[in-house]
């Protein structure tokens, strides 16, 4: 199973609908969320985010290789599948 990883915000009702996503499906994931992390945490998501050609953005969510930026079940599924 790839590994996912989600960039989140602890208020964010579409980060919060990712999570369920994944959980109601049983894949296993890994989240930092933005708001709560130190300065240097948010350092290196800011430059993660943009060492994949994307503005920050919530929730984004590597799955793999792939990333999708926002709420996407559709995306989630088809990068989980390949």
């Amino acid at each position: 199973m790839k590994k996912v990883l989600m960039y989140t915000l602890s208020t964010c009702p579409w980060c919060m609908r990712a999570k369920k996503f994944f959980r109601e499906r049983d894949i296993p994931f890994e989240f930092i969320d933005y708001d709560k992390a130190d300065e240097q945490t948010q350092k290196m998501i800011r430059e993660d985010c943009e060492s994949h050609g994307e503005e920050i953005a919530f929730p984004f969510i590597k799955i793999g290789e792939d990333v999708v930026v926002g709420y996407n079940p559709r995306k989630y599924s088809e990068f989980l599948e390949s």
